[in-house]
Order: C-alpha cells, then sequence, then structure tokens
C-alpha cells in the first residue's frame, strides 16, 4: 500500500510539476525551476514539521506525501542541468543567479515553513 500511494502522490507531484512550467515560461532564466525549488522547499518545511507535530496523520500518508509529492515536484536535477547549461553559453551572471537564488530562495523557504507550521 505505500508504494502505491508513493506513485499516486508522485503522479500528483510530477503534473504539478509540469502544470508550474507551463505558466512560468522563461526566455533566459530558468524562473519556473526557480519557482518550483523555492515553493517545493517551503511546503516540504512546513509539512514536514507540521504533519509530524500537529497532526495524527499516518507515517505511510505522510511519507507519501513529502516522498512522492514533493519528491517528483522539486526539481534540483533539473536546476543543475540548467544551471550547467547557462554557463556552457557564457551566461555566468545568469548561472550565478540562479545558484544563489535557489540555495537561499529554498533555505529561507524552508525555515518560514518550518516556522509557520509550529506557530
Amino acid at each position: 500500500m505505500q508504494l502505491a500511494l508513493i506513485a499516486v502522490a508522485g503522479a500528483a507531484g510530477a503534473l504539478l510539476r509540469y502544470g508550474v512550467g507551463r505558466v512560468v515560461q522563461p526566455e533566459t532564466f530558468p524562473a519556473a525551476t526557480l519557482t518550483v525549488n523555492v515553493t517545493g522547499s517551503f511546503a516540504i518545511g512546513f509539512l514536514a514539521t507540521f504533519l509530524a507535530e500537529r497532526t495524527g496523520m499516518p507515517a505511510e500518508l505522510r511519507t507519501a506525501l513529502l516522498v512522492g509529492l514533493l519528491g517528483s515536484y522539486t526539481t534540483f536535477s533539473t536546476f543543475s542541468i540548467e544551471t550547467l547549461r547557462l554557463a556552457q553559453d557564457g551566461e555566468w551572471t545568469y548561472a550565478a543567479l540562479n545558484v544563489v537564488l535557489s540555495v537561499t530562495g529554498a533555505l529561507a523557504a524552508v525555515w518560514v515553513g518550518q516556522t509557520l507550521a509550529r506557530q
């Protein structure tokens, strides 16, 4: 049952990721990936804390949401290839900007999500 829950949640996360990519379509800067990484980091910070500390949600369902849904929604592997391609194309400013914004934004979002979950 656990694997089925993760698979269903993973499919939902993948569709959600695809939807964000369709809505946020940048020309040069990978804004869709940045958006997904930051919102996914916020969501995992909030949900991991809130669900564990404030609900009686079964561990199997929490795992499905965190591993399945958010695991397929967030795209740090895409971040990596897009940043590498920017650097290879000589777009060093965009590559550096993507690294700084993605990493600091994601860390800040996890902290905000965790803080909100504890309020």
